[in-house]
């Protein structure tokens, strides 16, 4: 008889859970040969090692597709919790591959897609910042009375910049529904965290604004998972912006360009040991709470959807001359702005 399950999961959950985190690998791993056989233009971001912080944060939350849900500022890093959103598999390679085809129609290689019926807004590449677009989108459920939460992830290398301080400051004070997921995973590009702060946990720094903050093993889903779902109640009674850190460690460098060199090879391995989908794979089968054959079906289901919408994506066109450059410039004057003096002489901005 399988042991009982926990608080707000059911088998089908437990499952659903099971499949994200496959299906976050499966994309990545993909992702990560189409790079290498020279197909992506731009950056490739893994998550290894920390696909149970987005899955297990992105499930507690309310997922809708009419626009009346939740609403989730992922980072490049958490693909699995764009994807539980409904954020489509086959958009996400199109997206990487810079396809016509793709949301952004080939102007950003990368997978930064909004759908605000989905629930989900793109990041911005400047650090700090989504915190503060995601302050005001909160502040916005607030003032309409509207029973919905928003959740921001966020590096622990972006809690030093400005923005992240002066969006959490807004977001306290004006006690919004947001959720603040730090991923602790000790590196800021190739600084360690030891060098960005003097803290042992980011949840030391919620006293000094006022907010509620939990510290959770971010290699477990279901810990994730019930963390978040405390964090989310906290937000709807009216108790104000709460953080989430999650603890665990960026198995890979900062992209795929980057070697990693500066690490510990054992340090690595230490933590390859704590593989968040090993780990639950191994949880669900002692539990009893599916069967082995279950689980080797949805792993080769996710990676079946992966290799065809990767080859699907790969078969569409990129964007072709003027349509590459539509929807970025103008032919509309604007009025001369009252804080400049003079009306600059674009022709000669270049010339020295």
């Amino acid at each position: 008889m399988a042991d009982h399950f926990p608080t707000g999961l059911d088998r089908d959950a437990i499952l659903e859970l099971y499949r994200a985190l496959c299906l976050t690998r499966a994309a990545e791993e993909r992702l990560e040969f189409l790079q290498k056989q020279g197909h992506v233009t731009g950056g490739v971001y893994r998550s290894l090692g920390q696909e149970a912080g987005a899955v297990g944060a992105a499930f507690a939350l309310e997922r809708r597709t009419d626009g009346t849900g939740d609403f989730l500022a992922p980072t490049v890093r958490a693909a699995g919790a764009l994807f539980l959103f409904g954020g489509d598999v086959l958009d996400f390679f199109r997206q990487y591959l810079a396809r016509a085809t793709a949301p952004s129609k080939g102007r950003e290689a990368n997978a930064k897609i909004s759908d605000y019926q989905k629930g989900f807004v793109a990041p911005v590449s400047p650090l700090g910042t989504m915190l503060e677009v995601m302050a005001g989108i909160t502040l916005s459920f607030k003032l309409r009375g509207e029973d919905r939460v928003g959740m921001v992830f966020y590096g622990d290398g972006a809690s030093s910049t400005g923005a992240w301080h002066e969006g959490l400051n807004f977001a306290a004070v004006q006690r919004c529904p947001l959720i603040l997921m730090v991923e602790a995973n000790q590196w800021a590009f190739s600084t360690p965290t030891v060098k960005n702060t003097r803290l042992e946990s980011f949840t030391e720094k919620a006293p000094g604004y006022g907010i509620g903050a939990e510290s959770v093993d971010g290699t477990d889903v279901i810990a994730v998972f019930e963390a978040v779902s405390r964090a989310a109640a906290h937000a709807r009674a009216g108790k104000g912006t709460q953080m989430v850190e999650l603890r665990y460690f960026r198995r890979l460098g900062h992209a795929q360009h980057d070697a990693h060199e500066y690490v510990d090879p054992a340090l690595t391995a230490e933590w390859e040991a704590r593989d968040p989908i090993a780990l639950f794979h191994a949880r669900i089968l002692e539990r009893g709470w599916a069967p082995e054959e279950e689980l080797q079906t949805i792993q080769q289901e996710v990676d079946e959807q992966c290799r065809v919408a990767a080859e699907r994506a790969l078969s569409e066109p990129v964007p072709q001359g003027p349509d590459a450059v539509g929807d970025i410039y103008t032919d509309v004057l604007m009025p001369h702005p009252w804080t400049r003096a003079d009306v600059p002489d674009l022709r000669n901005a270049c010339d020295d």
